[in-house]
Formats: C-alpha cells, sequence, structure tokens
C-alpha cells in the first residue's frame, strides 16, 4: 500500500507529493526538498540528495540505513530510495497525480461526446506524456523509456486498451 504525503520545500514556495513503496520508510527519511527556485544555492552531496529536474531532496541516511533491513537491497543509497519507490515523487514529477488526474477528466468529457475520438486520444495520450516529460528532464520519465517497457513505444500505442465500457473514470 502506497499513501501519499505533502512536503514543502525548503522556502515554501512549492510542495511535492510524495509516495514511500509498502510504507517501509518512515516520512522523516525525507529530510529536506529543494525546489528549483531554492535549489540553486545548494551544494550537491550525491551521498545523501538526488536531482530531479532542478528539484533536490535530500534524505536522512541514518534513518534509510536504520530501516534498511526492510528492503531488498543490500544498501539503501538516495537513488535506490527514489528510483525503487521508497521515498519519490507521487507519479512521475512533483505534482504528477494532481495533474494527470485534471488531464484524464478532459479526456473523459471527450469520451461523452465523440467515444471513437476518445479511445484515440486515450491511446495516444500516455504515450505522448510520457514522451514529453522525458524530453522536460523528469527521472522517472526518462528510465521508464531507457527500458522500452511495453506501451513506451508509439507502434505499441492501443495495445491493452479495454472496451470504452470497461474503463473507469
Amino acid at each position: 500500500m502506497c499513501v501519499e504525503h505533502k512536503k514543502m520545500c525548503v522556502c515554501g514556495q512549492n510542495s511535492a507529493s510524495f509516495q514511500f513503496r509498502d510504507e517501509i520508510m518512515p516520512d522523516e527519511v525525507l529530510e529536506k526538498l529543494y525546489c528549483p527556485v531554492c535549489s540553486s544555492g545548494v551544494a550537491y552531496d550525491a551521498e545523501t540528495m538526488i536531482r530531479d529536474n532542478g528539484w533536490i531532496i535530500k534524505y536522512d541516511m541514518e534513518i534509510a540505513r536504520f530501516m534498511s533491513q526492510k528492503l531488498p537491497a543490500a544498501e539503501a543509497s538516495p537513488a535506490y530510495l527514489f528510483d525503487e519507490g521508497y521515498c519519490t515523487w507521487d507519479g512521475i514529477y512533483p505534482t504528477d497525480r494532481a495533474d494527470s488526474v485534471r488531464e484524464r477528466e478532459e479526456l473523459v468529457k471527450l469520451a461523452n461526446t465523440d467515444k471513437k475520438a476518445y479511445i484515440e486520444r486515450f491511446k495516444s495520450w500516455g504515450i505522448s506524456r510520457m514522451n514529453r516529460l522525458a524530453q522536460e528532464g523528469w527521472r522517472k520519465a526518462d528510465e521508464k523509456q531507457q527500458r522500452e517497457e511495453p506501451l513506451q513505444r508509439e507502434e505499441d500505442a492501443g495495445a491493452g486498451v479495454r472496451e470504452l465500457s470497461e474503463v473507469r473514470t
């Protein structure tokens, strides 16, 4: 189970939504958050921090090491905590969940007026969205493209799409 947690950045101008995979790490493992506004003056430390498109997450590595006995990997690192979902964005970027819900709501409006257009737009929406996010430099979007998971290539558009009656909104 994953529970969303919101964290304000150090300057207080921005916030980000986080998830903690299987709730193994306590939210205290997230020591500080720096948005693109307040991250410019931060001395980056790869031993305790991770960068993602102008944002910096600083982890409390003492807590991470203490809790690492519950992790599949032998040693916790900032990259491992972030990439494996133990303390990471709730989605692809800091406000992704809220943004994607809003984007899907726009798609659902189309379903009520033109079902065929809705299905076509729905099939390409996720792929084009991930491609855009990868081009913007978001770590999780780029990681998924590098692995070329199914439905990440244009030629796979529509594979696995269910009938409109099966799609929940």
